[in-house]
């Protein structure tokens, strides 16, 4: 991903109010971010963890979307797969994140949701560049997850505009 300035990913967002996106708390180490290897810039806001964004380049421009999840509740055991990164984890690991669609649709309380690796560090899960504690089974090369990873990203922001 081709890095983004503050500005680009504040004016990016399709589902937020200005005064949502005003108060939005950029990633830390915002500048020294490993921009190779991201397919999507996502992170939960450090000030309200219960939200989170996820902004894509895109074809059409820099698409930005606001996510919401509940705060972690208690332990529980078991596993998760992230709709996104198709990445086994422990079920603590893995959130449901809801995005208000765009438009009228989400003014009027329409969302989309998919379980979605809780730190949304999936570029880095399916490159090897971050420790997974679950045994993965996938066989697919890298470069060919993150095509699938892009296409699932794309699949997910455009059900948020339509």
């Amino acid at each position: 991903m081709q890095p983004l300035s503050a500005e680009e990913i504040r004016r990016s967002f399709v589902n937020s109010s200005k005064s949502l996106v005003k108060a939005m708390t950029l990633p830390r180490g915002f500048t020294d971010l490993p921009w190779d290897s991201l397919d999507y810039l996502g992170w939960r806001d450090p000030k309200a963890p219960n939200r989170a964004y996820l902004v894509v380049r895109r074809d059409s421009g820099v698409t930005g979307v606001a996510l919401n999840t509940q705060a972690t509740g208690k332990p529980r055991r078991g596993t998760g797969l992230c709709d996104l990164c198709n990445t086994a984890h422990q079920v603590t690991d893995v959130a449901l994140f809801a995005a208000r669609r765009a438009g009228s649709a989400g003014r009027d309380g329409n969302t989309v949701g998919l379980y979605i690796c809780a730190d949304l560090a999936c570029s880095l899960y399916l490159r090897g560049l971050r420790e997974l504690e679950v045994p993965q089974g996938e066989t697919a090369s890298p470069e060919l997850r993150a095509e699938r990873l892009t296409a699932r990203v794309e699949g997910f922001v455009n059900r948020v505009l339509s």
